[in-house]
């Protein structure tokens, strides 16, 4: 295994992704969005709580947040619901804008106001129609688009700007965002990483993967997952690289922190659609890790909308 990593949970999801630290009741929750199952895990006992979701709801959960006063929010593919208890019934908050045959909902989170934002993913990958969709006024509001697949969504230690990603474009953009009245503006590239080049094969050289899920740090670091990159990266506020670090799959796919003291750097990951070969040689792929950092993080923020 890379050096510094622990494993949380070594049962592989096929695409894991949207942990978050529950600071309460000291659980780390995820999910596996093909597995169509959200996870959580004490971490201290080791032991892993699975919830599949069910007909009526038998969706993919892109992602999913806390809620003030118990339960969870939750970004299944046609629309965001709310689960007042573990395992509990799914109320609708708001159907999906999209079409729902094409495209899902993906990365996402509660903002510090405690609105909940969620990317979605155009599936066939051919154009950029996916979008980034705010919960607000019990409708879901556009608030950003022109990508393929929405990831990476991130606010600044001061509240003052959103990030949010284009995996498939290998792009992560900036806006200054204003949070009383939930608008963003004055857009620009906060970091544009080379596309994968032509006839590359996953353990050749030459290609460092695509932006997908992130987190920022108490200083204002952006740390992402590069899928397909077999690393983590941190990012200065100014766009510079501050530390990279290994990962034993190729395809880690978001981070959070937690921990009482917020400096253990969770990490989930995906194996599916990956080739045999790969997952011999990194056979955590699809695993939950975890390892210590010497900044910490911001902790998760809650719905209360």
């Amino acid at each position: 295994m890379s050096a510094g990593w622990q494993v949380v949970s070594a049962a592989p999801c096929e695409v894991g992704e949207s942990p978050f630290w529950h600071p309460q009741e000291q659980l780390l929750y995820w999910v596996d969005i093909p597995g169509k199952t959200l996870h959580r895990c004490n971490v201290f006992m080791g032991t892993v709580e699975s919830w599949r979701m069910a007909a009526p709801h038998d969706l993919e959960p892109g992602c999913i947040a806390p809620a003030a006063g118990g339960g969870l929010v939750i970004a299944l593919r046609d629309g965001f619901y709310r689960a007042r208890s573990w395992g509990g019934a799914l109320e609708p908050l708001a159907p999906a804008a999209h079409n729902t045959a094409t495209t899902r909902f993906n990365d996402g989170k509660c903002d510090p106001l405690g609105r909940f934002w969620a990317s979605t993913i155009y599936e066939p990958r051919d154009a950029r129609q996916a979008a980034l969709f705010c919960l607000q006024g019990g409708a879901l509001q556009r608030m950003a688009e022109g990508a393929t697949v929405g990831n990476g969504l991130a606010w600044s230690a001061d509240g003052r700007t959103l990030y949010w990603s284009d995996t498939t474009a290998h792009l992560i953009r900036a806006w200054d965002w204003d949070a009383a009245d939930n608008v963003l503006f004055a857009p620009r590239v906060f970091m544009q990483f080379p596309l994968k080049p032509a006839g590359w094969s996953p353990g050749q050289p030459g290609y460092g993967g695509r932006p997908d899920g992130a987190a920022v740090d108490s200083q204002g670091n952006y740390w992402v997952a590069m899928f397909e990159g077999a690393r983590v990266l941190k990012l200065s506020p100014a766009g510079e690289v501050l530390a990279e670090i290994a990962t034993p799959m190729m395809c880690p796919t978001m981070v959070c922190f937690g921990g009482d003291d917020l400096q253990t750097l969770y990490l989930t990951s995906a194996r599916h659609g990956r080739q045999a070969a790969e997952l011999a040689a990194m056979p955590l792929s699809g695993a939950v890790l975890s390892r210590r950092v010497d900044v910490p993080g911001l902790p998760v923020n809650f719905f209360s909308a």
